[in-house]
């Protein structure tokens, strides 16, 4: 539950943005909610997961909910795949968000809380995916968004009833949280904490055999660490260009045509006037005459409209009409027959009297054919080119819709068909380290990776200038490839898994000794142990939290939370060894209650006390209702889903 909540109470903008969050989780589950007859390596859809106050979670929806997780997951790593979000706790995130789901529903119908129709509409007016170009509710722009996620109006609008009822029940739990000073001592002190101890790695690859593994030995170990040489999908693309340069057709206009543009267009190689002017406006005619006569007699407009309280504007160069639409007839009339630098006579508007200057007049002579033919020449080839992009486009758009394949498009239309090398869903070129697609491809990219097999597609790269027709030729599924073709990345992982095992067993001892009181290096000494660097700390918490652009070391994350006198056995990642670490001293830092530290730490406890509040909430909330979890089916489904079975 803590995962669902405390990302979205530990700020001020939390609870608005709830109902939000169960629209997507609507999106998400609701899927899996109209497909309740699927099986799941044995698994029927219709088993039970989980039973939360009498209402049944099936295997068909936890299915939906895990893979639609996997789906928003792989909007910010598109390389992830199943096995690894599974590893890294998402299944069980999920299925927890799902059930707490149901809980916070349960238990608010069960104490009269109902969110109603109206105030479900107006939660779903204001989702802008429901929205049209113009800004409003659409209809049909609603029904399309519910068709393209797969889902029913009913199910989306329990989910957003969900969503506001779990606000109604968790908004007066979690509002303003304080922290007691007492308790802001005690953590505002944490940062001032500085401990002094020593961190040794005593490494695997000292420890690592030089030679290989028995066939047997090799296999049995890849097996067991199968997931760990798991690699990502990757999908190759065939793809073939067109624009201009595949338009055959002669695109020269002939004269008539030129002619013809002409003289549709006449108006605008007609000789042209335009004038720029800086203005005021005031309220009555007789205060326009004033000021006028005053800026006759030698004030600058600017000067007068300022004694009088009004501000100026000056407005960029328009012809006549375009000066009378912003202004009126009467002031444009005015302005134009007045001369450069000159003052007009005020005019009448609807806002009031205006007093005006002319400050630029541009005069633009008129254009005969035969200085303007290049240019109309260009247009028109232009837009006979765009016309034959757009033809041809969608000559191959209807090919494609019909099923022909790529290759016979390319054929027909002349087109070369280019083939990528195995691309991932990042962009990047598998196997090829700092190697990434093409920017011509770049776009279709995740397109490309929705796709199935063999189904051409027809992308527009710029608009009304360059087009894709592309497809997928051949996709490489996310699995652990044949011990074969990783037999040596298999073998020197099998020697760092053999080192870690005996750098563990000389950590054990040195471990055992520093508990018998034996110093830290001596104990290690003792051990056999005579490559590893002994690193003396001596830190505060506030400066080992100083870099927060780094990641923290587990290391001292841990040392960080011992026990003075401790010594612990911490596993590096990636079977790389193992830290041992010793804690001398933990020096405590003492927090006056002027200290700026106290209330600092208080403002950022009460975000995380939202969250804790809300786990505590949910545990209550689920024990009430009741919660059963399948876990024989729970751990099929994991199975499934994770390639075991």
């Amino acid at each position: 539950m803590i995962s669902l909540f405390r990302n979205f109470f530990q700020s001020k903008i939390g609870l608005p943005i709830f109902i939000g969050f169960l629209v997507i989780v609507a999106l998400a589950f609701a899927s899996a909610d109209i497909s309740g007859s699927s099986t799941f390596g044995g698994l029927s859809g219709s088993d039970k997961i989980a039973s939360v106050g009498g209402e049944t979670i099936s295997a068909s929806e936890a299915n939906g909910a895990i893979n639609n997780a996997l789906s928003r997951q792989r909007q910010q790593n598109p390389t992830i795949t199943m096995p690894q979000f599974i590893a890294e706790g998402g299944y069980e995130a999920e299925l927890s968000v799902l059930i707490d789901r149901y809980a916070l529903g349960r238990f608010a119908k069960d104490y009269g809380l109902r969110a109603g129709d109206n105030l479900v509409n107006s939660e779903i007016l204001q989702i802008p995916a429901f929205r049209s170009l113009t800004g409003d509710f659409d209809p049909q722009t609603y029904q399309l968004a519910l068709q393209r996620q797969g889902i029913s109006d009913a199910i989306l609008r329990k989910d957003i009833g969900d969503g506001l009822l779990a606000q109604q029940i968790l908004r007066p739990a979690l509002g303003a949280p304080r922290l007691p000073k007492a308790a802001a001592k005690h953590y505002a002190s944490l940062a001032l904490e500085r401990r002094r101890g020593q961190i040794a790695l005593i490494s695997s690859v000292a420890y690592a055999p030089e030679g290989d593994p028995s066939d047997e030995a090799l296999t049995a170990f890849y097996e067991e660490s199968r997931s760990n040489f798991i690699l990502p999908e990757r999908r190759t693309l065939r793809f073939a260009r067109f624009g201009a340069e595949t338009v055959t057709t002669d695109l020269t206009p002939n004269e008539a045509q030129i002619a013809a543009r002409f003289e549709r267009d006449a108006e605008v190689y007609a000789a042209q006037e335009r004038r720029a002017f800086t203005s005021f406006v005031v309220p009555t005619e007789e205060a326009a005459q004033a000021i006028t006569a005053r800026i006759r007699g030698g004030s600058s407009l600017e000067a007068a409209a300022a004694q009088a309280g009004f501000n100026v504007s000056q407005n960029e160069l328009r012809d006549r009409e375009q000066t009378g639409t912003a202004t009126s007839a009467a002031v444009g009339e005015a302005l134009f027959e007045a001369e450069q630098g000159a003052l007009i006579e005020p005019a009448r508007s609807a806002l009031g009297w205006y007093v005006a200057r002319v400050d630029e007049i541009e005069r633009t002579p008129a254009r005969g054919l035969g200085e303007v033919r290049s240019d109309i020449a260009d247009q028109l080839q232009a837009e006979m080119l765009a016309a034959e992009l757009a033809e041809l486009s969608s000559q191959i758009e209807e090919m494609v819709d019909t099923g022909t394949s790529l290759t016979d498009v390319a054929q027909q239309f002349g087109l070369q068909v280019d083939v990528t090398p195995d691309l991932l869903a990042n962009g990047q070129v598998f196997g090829s380290l700092g190697q990434t697609v093409t920017p011509q491809v770049r776009p279709i990219l995740d397109t490309a990776f929705q796709m199935e097999e063999g189904n051409p597609q027809l992308a527009e790269i710029v608009p009304g200038a360059q087009f894709l027709v592309f497809d997928v030729s051949d996709i490489t599924e996310s699995a652990a490839p044949p011990l074969a073709e990783v037999r040596d990345a298999a073998i020197s992982a099998w020697r760092i898994s053999e080192g870690s095992k005996e750098a563990k067993k000389v950590a054990e001892a040195a471990l055992e000794a520093i508990g018998a009181g034996t110093p830290i290096a001596q104990a290690l000494s003792d051990a056999g142990d005579s490559a590893s660097q002994l690193e003396q700390v001596d830190l505060t918490r506030a400066e080992l939290l100083a870099n927060t652009n780094q990641r923290l070391p587990s290391s001292l994350v841990l040392m960080f939370s011992m026990a003075q006198g401790s010594a612990k056995l911490l596993e590096n990642q990636g079977d790389l060894g193992w830290f041992l670490i010793n804690l001398d001293e933990i020096v405590v830092g003492e927090v006056a209650d002027d200290n700026p530290v106290l209330l600092q730490t208080q403002q950022q406890i009460a975000a995380a006390l939202s969250g804790e509040y809300a786990e505590q909430l949910s545990a209550s909330i689920r024990e009430e209702v009741g919660v059963e979890r399948n876990e024989e089916a729970i751990e099929a489904l994991r199975r499934t889903l994770s390639g075991e079975s």
